[in-house]
């Protein structure tokens, strides 16, 4: 587990004033040689790496959370966002928000940005092309220079630090399963490349569910997709043909919804010939017809529970901090694209 260290901290385990460390580190002839190497040599320890613009961070509380999002169309990102204001409010600090849009390099000129004193730290989910191109030096660096950082939702094992997820495995399980109870034996997945982390997860939770309830995972019923209308003609060919799915699990609401579009274009009446679950209990389960059963992910409580984690570790003066992985747990919403269901919720 990387150490988390200021100058302060530095100063503090010598009982020095900060600008001794500070003189030290940089070789000055006003401290002797002694102190000198005692500080250097506890600094390498720890990975200390002196930064202009972080030391501004360090020194100076702004009062600011940053807050990167990939994009805000999804109705997850809303709710999150308003557990983070909602907590920031109650906490007397402002929120900066910024789009990855999904990119790399925009994802990169937010971090520079934020970081440049601006915040005191940062919240954040991953941009997919950042998890295609599995390239997080960015990230180490902004750890390395002291900057709290809290990941959310999409997150990567390969980074130390604070992270919040959600239970995707446990929902995309608890899904499949309903579908299975419920009397399906030939369910569908539409999910996204592996390299997505919530995408793969889900997957995961399904072929599970599938394994525990001894029901074959057939290859052509896992359909990968970059975007929703990739959807429509590898779907119209499955349910047109001599040996259709019974059920459909979506790892999004998007992709629900537009998978019970085309089964309604084409025939199917969604729950008696095909019953359809999605993930993300947003906007558009609740309105489609017929109304879609999901897993709710709980943003709100996930936003609130990444700004506690941040503020946890920008208040602690522990140099043994110990990183943590929240895990918010899903439930099912019950709803009418699935049987067995006395009254939507």
């Amino acid at each position: 587990m990387k150490q988390k260290i200021t100058l302060k901290k530095i100063a503090k385990e010598f009982d020095v004033s900060i600008s001794t460390v500070s003189k030290a580190l940089k070789d000055s002839h006003e401290i002797s040689v002694e102190v000198k190497e005692k500080i250097k040599t506890f600094a390498r320890r720890y990975n200390y790496k002196p930064n202009s613009l972080a030391l501004n961070l360090r020194n100076q509380k702004t009062k600011t959370i940053g807050v990167i999002l990939p994009e805000i169309v999804h109705h997850f990102f809303t709710k999150v966002i308003t557990g983070i204001e909602e907590l920031a409010n109650e906490k007397r600090y402002n929120v900066m928000i910024c789009m990855s849009n999904e990119s790399y390099e925009k994802e990169i000129l937010n971090l520079e940005m934020l970081a440049n004193g601006i915040v005191d730290g940062i919240i954040l989910s991953i941009s997919k092309e950042t998890e295609e191109r599995d390239d997080y030096r960015h990230f180490n660096d902004l750890i390395r220079n002291g900057i709290p950082l809290v990941m959310f939702d999409r997150v990567v094992d390969k980074i130390e630090c604070n992270k919040v997820i959600a239970d995707d495995v446990g929902g995309a399980f608890q899904a499949t399963e309903h579908l299975i109870q419920n009397g399906c034996s030939k369910i569908l997945l539409i999910t996204t490349p592996d390299y997505v982390v919530v995408g793969n997860e889900r997957k995961l939770g399904y072929i599970k569910a599938l394994d525990e309830y001894r029901v074959p995972v057939r290859k052509e019923f896992v359909l990968k997709v970059e975007h929703e209308f990739e959807i429509e003609g590898k779907l119209k060919d499955l349910i047109c043909s001599s040996n259709p799915p019974d059920g459909i699990f979506a790892v999004n609401e998007v992709y629900a919804a537009v998978a019970m579009r085309i089964c309604t274009e084409n025939g199917l009446k969604v729950p008696e010939d095909i019953e359809v679950i999605g993930f993300t209990d947003g906007v558009i389960s609740q309105f489609t017809t017929p109304s879609l059963t999901t897993v709710a992910q709980h943003g709100r409580h996930m936003g609130r529970k990444a700004l506690e984690l941040l503020l946890d570790e920008i208040e602690s003066q522990d140099l043994e901090y110990k990183y943590k992985t929240e895990l918010i747990t899903t439930d099912l919403k019950l709803r009418c694209s699935t049987k067995s269901v006395e009254k939507p919720n």
